[in-house]
Order: structure tokens, then C-alpha cells, then sequence
């Protein structure tokens, strides 16, 4: 699925906009558009920390593709989104039977895997391991 990433810099919880690369053979931070996917040594920024990053000293800071658009959901996205939250919401059914779970079969089968109810918010149920 194509979600947003945030930013790497700990306490941001902005969206991430550029993905800044080190590199170390030629001494330059480089900040460039927001990569496909995340990549180990790399670091994704929100549009703040991407316009105020500096560099170690005797190193450049090099800025690659000019402005940084903010990222936008997809249509897709969202729709894969609500799918996999309705999903996650339905009855199980216990393996090697038709029959749908009732709300009692789904508690005992719960209550057998060691998953306890913790509290719950809405429609959702919060579940810790015993």
C-alpha cells in the first residue's frame, strides 16, 4: 500500500516530503523528492526539517529536484484502506469449517489463543497478550 511515511527526526509526526542520503566519499548531505521506498541509511523528512537540514562541518549540504510537494493519499489508497479495515472488523471463521463464528465461538476462540481484552475505543477492541 502506498500510506504516507513520516518523518525520521524523533517527535516529528509530520509527513515525510524528501529523503536525505549521506554521502560519505564525496563529504555531502544529499535532500532529495521522497524515495519509492524506504531504504536502510536512508532518512525520510518532513517539508521543515528537508528546507532546515544542515551539514557536519567540511560538508555540503546538496539539494536535489528543487521543491518538495506535500504527499497526497490516492483515491486506491484510501479505498485499500476502508477494504482492510472492514475486512479486520468481519467474523472469522474457524479453520476446517463453513460456518460463520458466532460472537460466542469468537470470544471462546480468543479466549484459547491467550489474547485478553484490554479496553476499547468505538468499534474497535484492544487485545493483549496474557
Amino acid at each position: 500500500m502506498g500510506l504516507t511515511r513520516g518523518c525520521s527526526k524523533t517527535g516529528c509526526a509530520r509527513p515525510a516530503v524528501a529523503t536525505l542520503t549521506y554521502a560519505y566519499a564525496d563529504r555531502a548531505v544529499v535532500v532529495g523528492p521522497l524515495a519509492t521506498y524506504a531504504e536502510p541509511h536512508t532518512y525520510d523528512l518532513c517539508l521543515e526539517h528537508a528546507e532546515r537540514m544542515t551539514a557536519p562541518r567540511g560538508w555540503e549540504v546538496v539539494r536535489v529536484g528543487g521543491e518538495f510537494p506535500e504527499p497526497v493519499l490516492a483515491a486506491d489508497d484510501l479505498l485499500a484502506l476502508a477494504d482492510a479495515v472492514r475486512e479486520a472488523g468481519r467474523p472469522r471463521t474457524p479453520r476446517g469449517s463453513d460456518a460463520r463464528t458466532t460472537p460466542r465461538g469468537q470470544a471462546d476462540a480468543e479466549a484459547g489463543s491467550g489474547a485478553v481484552e484490554a479496553g476499547r475505543r468505538g468499534h474497535l477492541r484492544i487485545l493483549r497478550d496474557s
